[in-house]
This record gives structure tokens, C-alpha cells and sequence, in this order.
């Protein structure tokens, strides 16, 4: 298995983000967005799920969090896209049900190549500390769509805003956790009948 590691700067007008990831880690982190409630969502993703992150981010929250929020998704999941390389040998497939105290979340998550987001999940008050809670499913969003991922999130109940959001996080790690470890049976086979996910197969049809 080759070293699956990734880095990414994007640069814009409104952001300047810097990723470093290692799918094969143990879950050290150093994450600066200048956000702090999103520096404590993405060290419990890098925990949690193992994959060690470096993310450095500078944007323009003088106008407010959102551009930092959805760039900083856009630019790990590029990082992440690019570290699992052609796929092969992942079990690609992860599911995970996180309980936090009264709340209860259910991520499941494909890498399929078919980015797609279905999110249920709500708040009931607009921010946690200084970022607006509407920002949360732009982050997933923006993560699902640029690592070529299929996710779907659900709070099944739940009342303290911090714990709904945080399930979703650690559902994610945990998901994700599952779905890149390596299938010891099928170590040198993409997962996927036409054998290649995240691309183009020489027919034309997309990897499924």
C-alpha cells in the first residue's frame, strides 16, 4: 500500500487554506480556521476518525464565517480525494450511530466518485459561539462534494445544539474511519464492478 498522504493549498479572494492529511494516521491535529467552534468540529474529525490533519486557514471573517467554513470543506476534501488515489483496496463503505448524551446521529457514507449530501439534521438556535449553525450543512456540503463522497446525516433526536453538531462530526470520523481502511481480502482491487470509483471508466460510465 502506498503512503496515502495529501496536500492542498487553495487560494481566492476571500480565503487562503492550507491542508495537510495522512488517511493512515493516528488523529494528531493542528487546526487553525480563526473559527474556534469549527478548530474544535474538525480536531474531533481528525480524532476520532484517525486521519491526521493540518489545516491552516485565513479568510475574511470580517464579513463573517461562511466563505472560511465552505472553503475549509472544499479544501479537505480535496486532500482527501487525493490521498485515497485510484481507490483500491478501501472497504469503501462506512456507517456509524453516535450517541452524545440526549442526542443520537446516524452517518452512513459511500466513496463512490458521486458526490451527494442528504442532510437531516437541525438546530434550534442560530449560532454556537461565533459561527452561524446554518454553516454546518455548508460544511458538509462542501466536503462531500469535493472528496467524490455520498453522505448522508441524520439526528434521530436531540436538543443541546453543541452535542447535534458534534454527533455529526464524529459520525463522519467514525464513517470515514471505516470506509478507508483497507479489505485485507481485496487489498489490489478497486471496490466497484467497473473498476474504478472517483473517475471515468473507458466506457464513459462513472465508477459505482
Amino acid at each position: 500500500m502506498s503512503n496515502r498522504t495529501a496536500s492542498v493549498s487553495r487560494s481566492t479572494k476571500e480565503t487562503a487554506i492550507e491542508v495537510s492529511i495522512d488517511l493512515d494516521g493516528t488523529g494528531e491535529y493542528r487546526v487553525s480556521t480563526g473559527i474556534g467552534f469549527l478548530d474544535h468540529m474538525l480536531e474531533q474529525l481528525s480524532r476520532h476518525s484517525l486521519i491526521d490533519i493540518t489545516l491552516t486557514a485565513k479568510g475574511d471573517l470580517h464579513i463573517d464565517a461562511h466563505h472560511t467554513t465552505e472553503d475549509s470543506g472544499i479544501a479537505l476534501g480535496e486532500a482527501f480525494a487525493k490521498a485515497l488515489g485510484d481507490r483500491r483496496g478501501i472497504t469503501r463503505y462506512g456507517d456509524a450511530l453516535i450517541p452524545m448524551d440526549e442526542t443520537l446521529t446516524r452517518v452512513a457514507l459511500d466513496i463512490s466518485g458521486r458526490p451527494y449530501l442528504v442532510w437531516k439534521s437541525g438546530f434550534s438556535q442560530p449560532r454556537l459561539g461565533e459561527m452561524d449553525t446554518e454553516l454546518f450543512k455548508e460544511w458538509f456540503a462542501a466536503f462531500a462534494g469535493s472528496a467524490g463522497i455520498t453522505l448522508h446525516i441524520e439526528t434521530l433526536y436531540g436538543v443541546n445544539n453543541h452535542h447535534i453538531v458534534e454527533s455529526c462530526f464524529k459520525g463522519l470520523a467514525r464513517a470515514l474511519r471505516a470506509a478507508v481502511a483497507i479489505d485485507p481480502r481485496k487489498a489490489d482491487a478497486v471496490p466497484s464492478t467497473k473498476g474504478t470509483l472517483g473517475g471515468v471508466s473507458l466506457d464513459g460510465s462513472h465508477g459505482a
